[in-house]
């Protein structure tokens, strides 16, 4: 699958669960780990929990097997690794703490609910 066709799988099942403030962050160049970010947020560790778990269903319905899924338990940040694309649902608190956006994007990111 190409990952252009991950990413808009990957924001498709974002956005049936309602996921909020979608930004897609492209990282090539910036780390060896991944080419592209991208970031939701949850409105309550259930909410992140069952929108990280919608993308996992998903992409593995298509074929791809996520690299890993690193925080479950936590549920306040839920990373799927899906090689060329790593997706990051977090609540609002925990995405306002960490500031992915600001750690990795840059300017020209694309944000918005239906970005694909």
């Amino acid at each position: 699958m190409q990952t252009e066709q991950i990413k808009s799988l990957v924001i498709d099942a974002l956005e049936d669960l309602k996921a909020q403030n979608i930004t897609v962050l492209d990282v090539r160049g910036r780390t060896s780990v991944t080419d592209w970010m991208i970031i939701a947020t949850g409105t309550s560790n259930r909410h992140v929990t069952a929108v990280a778990a919608n993308v996992e269903e998903k992409a593995k319905h298509a074929g791809l097997r996520p690299n890993g899924t690193e925080g479950r338990a936590a549920a306040d940040w839920v990373l799927i690794d899906l090689i060329d694309v790593v997706v990051h649902v977090m609540t609002d608190q925990s995405r306002h703490f960490y500031d992915l956006e600001r750690l990795w994007g840059e300017p020209g990111a694309e944000t918005g609910q239906s970005e694909a």
